[in-house]
């Protein structure tokens, strides 16, 4: 008896919301009303057999759960349910606001690090640095824990203590640190400098509340150092607020200049973003770098300087998301986050990918057969097409790297060797001029090869796939000599591949050893002379007769 009373105590709430339900859809018309009626009834009459008769107990928040998430993502990847639990990772996610200490923590082979201390918040100030294993959190251990438990368990309000058990890399004894946790507030530009003595450069990796702010302080600031031509990086950034991309743009273009406009079924709800601000500089040679997961609100700011002329975008195809969300209140202090309009460009074309539901490993959308686009003009006449991101004017191959350098990568093996480094190396040289020697890589050479990792190229992969079609198909026996020569000749060498490879290798475990010193800013100066997207930027502003052709439609 108290088992069905238990059950029937779950069933209640389904059936209060079934009627809430029912009583929406009476004000939908005839045809509508009635499927609407009858599959909410179906619903609620399923959900009642399965909750009465099913073998085991059924959870009704984790199946109605389940039901809603799978309802939404039948409509697209962007229109969520956001639980009350849930709640406060998304006010983090839209604000980059947070109490805590400070610093991203993430797993390596199984053990908690430190991975990047943000600088002038507590744990930097408490001297954490990269590499610092955590092993308790306010005397719990944390071994088992996931990262999101422990950042969980790491986060709080502001002013509250929490106490950490580190064992740092080199020391046999661990010891025990209390920080004060901080209102956190990720900056939307973690880094802004000179590339070179006329260009200056700066990294956009959010548009959180102030992003145009800190878009404009930063352009300003490098002029005031002799930037004459600027780099706005983009890629990689996932979008955010509408608004900031309003005001990002609104750095480079005229105020009262249309930046985007969205439509959606609420036609009340349509409406046309002007730039509302006195810009910071409409002349200065811009270049835009966008990757393919450039999306949403990055999209509008690169769509904006190209259809106005106003720059040069360099790099790869963008993302592709070009569908507004907006957040409605749910009852129980829940929220759905949904799709309500797509955006477009002030040209009047719509990026959203036609088919953002499949896409390529990388992110991006492939090739968007022709007979699909729609061609728009520029402000000077040129060409662009709708359909599946923003097309740079100047594209960039995407540079991959290795197997084994993804090996050495996903090993942690180049993580732990910088943290070798800089426990025999004291200080090194700046960022911008910090290179390893060839004396250097070969020590790093010969420790690598004393430790266990392995991989496998495509080419040998491909072959493993044929010989099995091969047996598959009784060819084997006929092709097993020419199929055995080519293993033998496409058969990865550990040591030869380290040299085959070294530039490649040699970049990332440079990148990793300046961080130990310099952070997040040293990680973005080192890649300066190896960044093809950087390079080919720094090659166009310094082509002033380039630049000016390629912007003019000619």
């Amino acid at each position: 008896m108290t088992r069905i009373g238990k059950k029937k105590k779950f069933i209640l709430p389904g059936i209060f919301v079934f009627g809430v339900l029912i009583f929406i859809a009476a004000a939908m018309p005839g045809d509508r009303y009635f499927e609407i009626q009858k599959n909410l009834d179906i619903f609620a009459t399923l959900y009642k057999e399965v909750n009465t008769y099913y073998v085991d107990d059924v959870n009704p928040n984790k199946v109605i759960r389940t039901g809603i998430e799978a309802m939404l993502q039948n409509l697209d990847p962007y229109t969520n349910y956001i639980p009350e639990d849930d709640i406060e990772d998304y006010r983090t996610m839209t604000t980059n606001q947070y109490g805590g200490i400070g610093a991203l923590v993430g797993k390596r082979n199984g053990r908690s690090l430190i991975i990047m201390p943000y600088e002038g918040f507590p744990a930097h100030r408490n001297g954490l640095i990269i590499g610092d294993e955590i092993l308790k959190i306010d005397g719990i251990e944390v071994a088992n824990k996931t990262s999101t438990e422990i950042s969980r368990l790491l986060k709080g309000q502001a002013n509250t203590k929490v106490n950490l058990t580190i064992l740092r890399f080199g020391n046999e004894k661990e010891f025990d640190l209390e920080i004060k946790r901080e209102k956190i507030t990720i900056d939307n530009v973690p880094y802004f400098g000179m590339v070179s003595d006329d260009i200056g450069y700066l990294k956009l990796q959010d548009f959180t509340t102030d992003a145009g702010k800190e878009v404009k302080n930063a352009v300003v600031e490098l002029k005031s150092k002799g930037a004459k031509k600027i780099i706005l990086d983009l890629r990689d950034n996932p979008g955010g607020l509408l608004s900031e991309a309003v005001n990002v743009s609104n750095v480079f273009v005229p105020k009262g200049s249309e930046v985007v406009t969205t439509k959606g079924k609420v036609t009340d709800w349509n409406k046309s973003y002007k730039a509302l601000n006195n810009p910071v500089d409409t002349e200065i040679p811009l270049v835009v770098i966008t990757s393919s997961r450039s999306a949403s609100a990055s999209e509008i700011v690169a769509g904006v300087i190209q259809d106005y002329d106003r720059g040069v975008l360099v790099g790869q195809r963008s993302f592709g998301k070009g569908l507004v969300q907006a957040t409605r209140p749910l009852s129980y202090n829940s929220q759905l986050k949904v799709t309500t309009a797509k955006y477009y460009t002030p040209s009047g074309r719509c990026i959203q990918a036609i088919d953002y539901s499949h896409r390529n490993a990388d992110g991006s959308v492939g090739k968007i057969p022709d007979s699909l686009k729609v061609a728009f003009s520029t402000k000077n006449g040129r060409v662009v097409y709708d359909g599946g991101g923003i097309a740079p004017d100047i594209p960039v191959e995407r540079s991959y790297l290795a197997p084994i350098t993804l090996s050495l990568v996903n090993k942690s093996l180049l993580f732990e060797y910088a943290n070798i480094y800089r426990l025999e190396n004291e200080e090194i040289t700046s960022a911008k001029e910090f290179s390893l020697t060839d004396a250097e890589y070969d020590k790093f050479v010969k420790w690598v090869n004393t430790k266990d990792y392995d991989y496998t190229t495509k080419v040998e992969s491909t072959l493993e796939e044929l010989k099995k079609v091969a047996e598959k198909e009784k060819y084997y026996n006929a092709i097993e000599d020419q199929l055995k020569e080519l293993q033998k000749k496409v058969s990865h060498n550990k040591e030869s591949e380290l040299l085959k490879f070294k530039n490649q290798i040699k970049f990332m475990l440079e990148e990793e050893i300046v961080s130990r010193y310099y952070l997040q800013a040293g990680i973005v100066e080192a890649s300066f002379d190896y960044d093809p997207d950087i390079t080919e930027s720094i090659k166009i502003l310094n082509n002033t007769a380039k630049y000016q052709k390629l912007l003019s439609g000619n």
